[in-house]
């Protein structure tokens, strides 16, 4: 038929450059860290290796950086020392895997009109526990504990003055590696050698 499409055997077919072995074909993605194969799954804290604690709480701080400038965020939604607050450190982390999870370029293109829309219920919440928290710009102080019956009184809680946070937060990641390399010691201490299971 005339209407064949068929390549005429000579003709070269266009080449393309492999984005992998081109840098000038990917274009720039600024300081918000390695570009991810495919989608992350939920981080969770409590079972990170003290290697992985590391990779995220760098690639979280970074993230958080990047939030609170690009959308003008206050102390009242992101405090300084969100780091040392359990409850802004999980609702950040899980905030930063949806926004990874909508931006990935095999996503919906509605996706991140859905995260905009939970990243407006996530700032109250974060308001929420910055308030119930009482970390502020300029002083930081233990999220305050309930004691039910029974527990030993808690400590007396005082506010902290701010005078470095990207000093405290360096200190703070390291004490937390340290701590988890020392669970992972202890625990690997307690195996035989020779057979894996623990004495």
């Amino acid at each position: 038929m005339s209407d064949d499409h068929t390549p005429v055997p000579d003709e070269e077919p266009e080449e393309r450059p492999d984005p992998d072995l081109d840098p000038a074909s990917t274009p720039p993605r600024g300081d918000l860290g390695p570009m991810l194969e495919e989608p992350p799954g939920p981080i969770n804290w409590n079972l990170l290796t003290a290697d992985d604690a590391e990779e995220e709480w760098l690639e979280l701080n970074q993230w958080v950086n990047w939030l609170r400038t690009t959308y003008g965020l206050p102390a009242s939604v992101i405090p300084p020392m969100w780091h040392r607050h359990p409850e802004l450190h999980w609702e950040l982390s899980a905030l930063h895997t949806h926004w990874l999870c909508a931006y990935d370029p095999q996503q919906n293109g509605s996706a991140p009109i859905g995260w905009h829309r939970d990243f407006a219920d996530a700032r109250q919440r974060l308001r929420d526990w910055v308030a119930a928290c009482g970390t502020r710009l300029d002083r930081d102080r233990p999220t305050r504990q309930t004691v039910w019956p029974g527990e030993d009184d808690a400590d007396p809680i005082e506010d902290t003055p701010i005078t470095d946070r990207d000093e405290d937060f360096v200190a703070f990641v390291i004490a937390d590696v340290e701590r988890r390399r020392q669970i992972e010691e202890d625990f690997y201490a307690t195996l035989d050698p020779d057979t894996g299971e623990i004495t």
